[in-house]
């Protein structure tokens, strides 16, 4: 399987369960309401998706964080079909992308490849949030945390959101895990993705995105309008960035080099196949896939790779 691709099961009432109770109530506690929109960050290294909602104030706050049971490949973008990675980048996810008939329980599709990614070549196609916890490109929540994430999505769409973000990580972009992946080929990749990143952490905002020069382009305003070859080199802009971003970038690249100097946070990880939130894989070697399985899914879908899901992907690389 190049993607986890989706079939139609039994239809059942599953795609329109209410918001859980408990969240209704932290919703309430932040001052934000089920119709408010949301926007979706996803981390590989630390194995987690993170659902930020907008509250009263117009800017969005984190709202839950769940642990992610199951994803493939290796931390660095999806390039090709077949390749079983997962992907990064800024992607958006609209109405017709829930799938409530999915294979995996509930799922919704990222938008793979996006504009961006087709101009560069890169191709694949059906990479998913979802169930269970089997990933072949795509991330795993279990049935119970995607059925959370989905309905909180959908209750967003109704209430007016054309479209949700999802912004997709190799790991939080703080300056002690961009020192450990300095010497990565995809460092400079990555830095891209950092200063959208940084646009929500400073500011509380969705940021807006462009593409061209071969990279995103973050809350930019060009001569002419947007540009449309992003592979073009990018026109002249006619907006400066904002000053508690840029302060917060230079920030971290000077705490960034002085952990490369210190010589601290520089071992790069090590990664068999993928990754599995800790609690998973405490459980995962504790009782084996068998039951991890169970507890994952209401369907018989197996652990993909369980032996690669065991290692420990902090463990330094030869």
């Amino acid at each position: 399987m190049s993607a986890c691709v989706s079939t139609v099961l039994d239809v059942d009432n599953k795609a329109n369960q209410p918001i859980a109770a408990s969240l209704i109530s932290d919703m309430s506690k932040r001052k934000m309401m089920p119709a408010d929109p949301i926007l979706i960050r996803i981390f590989k290294d630390e194995s987690e998706l993170e659902i930020w909602k907008r509250d009263r104030t117009g800017r969005y706050a984190l709202l839950k964080t769940f642990p992610m049971c199951r994803w493939s490949g290796k931390l660095g973008p999806k390039t090709r079909n077949g390749d079983r990675q997962a992907p990064e980048g800024f992607y958006n996810v609209s109405a017709g992308m829930l799938n409530p008939n999915s294979q995996y329980y509930l799922s919704f599709n990222l938008g793979y490849p996006n504009k961006l990614e087709s101009a560069l070549g890169y191709s694949g196609e059906a990479l998913m949030v979802h169930g269970a916890c089997s990933s072949s490109g795509c991330f795993a929540l279990t049935d119970a945390g995607v059925a959370e994430i989905y309905a909180v999505a959908r209750e967003a769409i109704r209430g007016g959101q054309s479209s949700f973000q999802v912004q997709a990580f190799p790991f939080r972009m703080t300056p002690e895990n961009m020192a450990r992946n300095r010497n990565d080929p995809n460092f400079d990749f990555w830095t891209n993705l950092k200063q959208g990143y940084d646009i929500l952490e400073v500011t509380g905002r969705q940021p807006r995105v462009t593409y061209c020069g071969r990279r995103y382009v973050f809350d930019a305003t060009f001569e002419g309008g947007d540009p449309r070859d992003p592979l073009a080199s990018c026109p002249p802009m006619l907006n400066a960035e904002n000053g508690a971003v840029v302060a917060r970038r230079v920030s971290d690249e000077r705490k960034m080099e002085a952990d490369l100097a210190s010589g601290t946070n520089i071992s790069a990880h090590a990664y068999s196949d993928g990754g599995m939130h800790p609690s998973f894989r405490k459980l995962l070697k504790s009782r084996g896939p068998a039951v991890l399985a169970q507890k994952t899914s209401l369907d018989d879908v197996p652990i993909s790779r369980p032996d690669a899901a065991l290692a420990d992907p902090h463990a330094p690389s030869e």
